[in-house]
């Protein structure tokens, strides 16, 4: 049973930075001056991923529960608009009068945060039971 407890409880952390992932990636969705490129273009911010693998190591479980492989950059492009008098459009380049945008869609995030959310419940609900169990095994032997 205590296995369980360590699946879900690798699950629920997995699912926390999942959603810390995604509201970064909302807070950010208007952010057009997240760096400069080689050729000295601002670069908007770019969308932020979680990966996840099976396994969670820290419980000494190899094959059970999941963990966070790494958080990555969406390669997606970014949306470009033209509107070479801003004072963030490229200067140089093929993308010269284009200002780039964030590759940050609202409504993807909030589906990703809603999904998210119900495996966390979800989780939560299955440690709940998990306990309960335990309770009424212990009732039993006591």
């Amino acid at each position: 049973m205590f296995g369980v407890m360590n699946i879900s409880s690798s699950a629920l952390r997995a699912q926390r930075i999942r959603i810390q992932v995604i509201a970064d990636n909302v807070a950010n969705a208007q952010t057009l001056a997240a760096g400069v490129d080689r050729n000295g273009n601002v670069v908007p911010y770019r969308r932020k991923e979680v990966f996840l693998v099976p396994g969670a190591p820290e419980f000494g479980l190899p094959s059970e529960g999941v963990r966070v492989r790494k958080i990555g950059g969406d390669p997606s492009p970014f949306p470009k608009e033209y509107d070479p008098d801003h004072p963030l459009a490229a200067r140089s380049g093929p993308d010269a009068g284009y200002v780039r945008r964030p590759n940050v869609d609202p409504l993807a995030e909030m589906t990703d945060l809603l999904i998210a959310s119900r495996v966390y419940e979800a989780n939560l609900t299955a440690m709940e039971t998990t306990k309960g169990m335990m309770r009424g095994a212990l009732r039993i032997l006591a």
